[in-house]
């Protein structure tokens, strides 16, 4: 079964055609990566699937509904969570509070219930900080919750978005180039996170220009180029696919 359908998905600002006439499937579970060069219109397709803006023509098709052109509100209510290409913390918050903040999906509040504080309320709080733990146990950050997550070195910055995506419960995770910026140690660290966040049954859509990191992690990849889709295959197939060697990995293998 298909998490998320791609069809015909072409998106136009002006007389620029950033993407044109792209399909794929990610199926419930995988782990599926799209790469390219700069340029190539990797970030527009994201944005299209997570809500930011509609498609000019295609539709995009998530947990079965047809989401296409939906705000990300909606997108996100749904289970459809995602990473941008640049960090986006609450900096002046600490490293917890970054990742309860994550749980507004899953929990319920209001005026009466912050005044009042009902039984309900106070499990809910104490869920929250309990499920807080694990997450930050989890992407590696143990320790780390009373620290303002301005003060965190770039590459723990990066695993603490996961963490707080996490707390949304996605049924399918957005990662825009989590890689960016890393270090060869860090990117490790990350490409764990994401191998376990998958194990846990969470389907997950990469993009990234680290092919270490994606041929590593993904078990499916597609390729665009200008705006199109040029390949789609195992990374088995991917690295050595003529039209992919030309486009993004100059001519040769990926190591």
């Amino acid at each position: 079964m298909a998490m998320l359908s791609i069809r015909n998905v072409t998106k136009r600002f002006g007389g620029l055609v950033a993407n044109d006439n792209i399909s794929f499937d990610v199926e419930q579970g995988a782990l599926f990566a799209v790469i390219g060069p700069n340029g190539a219109g990797k970030t527009t397709l994201f944005n299209m699937i997570s809500g930011f803006f509609a498609p000019t023509s295609g539709s995009v098709h998530f947990d079965g509904a047809d989401i296409t052109g939906r705000p990300q509100y909606q997108v996100s209510e749904g289970g459809l969570v995602r990473t941008y290409q640049l960090v986006q913390l609450f900096k002046d918050l600490t490293v917890a509070q970054n990742v309860m903040a994550g749980f507004h999906r899953v929990t319920r509040g209001g005026v009466a219930s912050a005044l009042f504080r009902p039984g309900w309320m106070r499990a809910q709080e104490k869920h929250i900080a309990d499920k807080t733990g694990e997450l930050l146990d989890f992407v590696g950050l143990g320790g780390r919750g009373d620290m303002l997550a301005d003060k965190l070195p770039y590459g723990q910055q990066r695993l603490l978005e996961v963490a707080r995506a996490l707390a949304a419960e996605p049924k399918l995770l957005l990662l825009d180039e989590p890689a960016a910026g890393l270090n060869v140690q860090e990117t490790a660290a990350l490409a764990d996170v994401i191998e376990r966040v998958n194990q846990r049954g969470v389907t997950v859509l990469l993009v990234e220009h680290d092919m270490g990191l994606v041929m590593r992690v993904a078990q499916r990849i597609a390729v665009i180029d200008f705006g199109r889709k040029i390949a789609e295959g195992a990374p088995a197939e991917i690295k050595t696919h003529p039209d992919v060697l030309a486009a993004y990995l100059g001519g040769t293998e990926a190591a």
